[in-house]
């Protein structure tokens, strides 16, 4: 499990880890995290790949010959210091654009986040469309927590910028979640708990759909964008994330 040690993550950790018989590993940065007795905790800076590749390494030591049930891939922040070259919601895909940007401006940060959100998506339904993992009989679930409060997002804002987005957050979002009910916030309690739902296999989409969208704390299973759904971009983000990243055409679709 990444993205363990915060948010509405560890209220999910919390929640898998007291799962009888159930053995917990999380990658973390530094030392000291606080987690439940029991979870293993391992090196791993998402920032890196020699970390990224060396944690995947350390985990298939640490566990030998037994068999990973589930994997909870999770991690996520905001910063006004990430610059994006998409807008709010993006409508095109260009994963050299998003991996090396231009200058943002205002607004950057959530624009990578909704960028990076799309590319997540698109990721999942590659992963679950490719023969091999429909050979294995592996599910894939892409989860989105919905508005949430009490997250570690936009930790590396100022303080002043922290309180004024709380503010916004408190008295924007009680309005328009009047009218549209995907901006009621849930707390990261309750969505950490519906994360854990989801890991565990108590909440499992219908039949032919991996996205699960928490509204009002609520899991729902809507169809995602149409830039999300689209073959030719999952397919486009797979193959230019694999040169990128030096794995090649070996590891294509």
């Amino acid at each position: 499990m990444t993205g363990a040690t915060a948010g509405l993550s560890a209220h999910a950790l919390d929640r898998i880890a007291a799962q009888p018989g159930t053995r917990v590993i999380i990658g973390a940065r530094g030392a000291g995290r606080k987690v439940p007795a029991g979870v293993e905790i391992l090196p791993l800076d998402l920032a890196s790949l020699d970390q990224v590749r060396g944690f995947a390494d350390a985990v298939l030591q640490r566990i030998g010959d037994a068999r990973i049930d589930v994997l909870v891939l999770n991690a996520g922040m905001q910063s006004p210091a990430i610059r994006a070259v998409t807008p709010i919601t993006p409508k095109a895909l260009d994963p050299l654009a998003l991996a090396h940007p231009a200058k943002g401006g205002l607004g950057s940060g959530m624009r990578a986040y909704a960028a990076s959100k799309l590319c997540n998506l698109l990721t999942a339904q590659a992963v679950a469309a490719s023969a091999d993992v429909q050979d294995r009989g592996v599910s894939v679930v892409a989860f989105n927590p919905g508005l949430t409060g009490g997250t570690s997002l936009g930790r590396d804002s100022s303080p002043v910028a922290r309180i004024v987005v709380r503010a916004l957050m408190g008295a924007i979002f009680r309005v328009v979640g009047l009218f549209k009910p995907e901006y009621v916030m849930s707390t990261a309690e309750r969505s950490g708990e519906q994360l854990a739902q989801v890991a565990l296999g108590v909440v499992t989409p219908p039949p032919g759909r991996i996205y699960v969208s928490l509204v009002k704390g609520e899991p729902t299973f809507p169809d995602p964008s149409e830039l999300a759904r689209s073959r030719d971009a999952q397919q486009q983000l797979w193959r230019d994330s694999a040169d990128m990243v030096g794995l090649g055409a070996g590891n294509r679709l």
